[in-house]
């Protein structure tokens, strides 16, 4: 194994972590909101007077704060190895774990796992299993 020294970012990726960990412990403290992307994009495709404003703010964090960062940085060129069709199917899968495992990575992994909920420890476990799984079955058994 190799590792890829341009890649090797261990302090901007602790950084970021621990801002998505604070950011998800100020929700949950001061909203008594769970920061999952899925529950929060949901509760607005099916909406409850009062309970819009917050989403809406949240998903719109999530759009521009990206946006903000290329006025400041330069992003390098992103290379997606894979074709439209395998993005879509894999959208799609993702969508559909996310309804069967009623939540999506970020809601069990930094909220679930934080609040120590069961069913979230075992989802995590089984969305890294899967995922060791993946790439070792792509990597080593076919090769790519």
């Amino acid at each position: 194994m190799t590792v890829d020294w341009n890649a090797f970012t261990p302090w901007s990726s602790l950084a970021g972590g621990a801002l998505i960990g604070i950011a998800a412990a100020m929700l949950a403290l001061l909203n008594g909101r769970i920061a999952g992307i899925s529950g929060v994009l949901g509760g607005l495709l099916t909406p409850v007077r009062g309970d819009i404003g917050w989403r809406v703010a949240f998903v719109a964090g999530l759009l521009v704060a990206p946006l903000l960062y290329l006025l400041l940085a330069e992003v390098p060129r992103a290379q997606i190895d894979a074709g439209y069709v395998a993005l879509v199917l894999a959208g799609l899968l993702v969508g559909v774990g996310t309804r069967y495992g009623s939540g999506c990575t970020s809601g069990h992994g930094v909220c679930g796992l934080s609040r120590l909920s069961p069913r979230s420890l075992a989802a995590t476990a089984s969305f890294m299993g899967a995922g060791f799984l993946t790439v070792y079955v792509t990597r080593h058994l076919f090769g790519v």
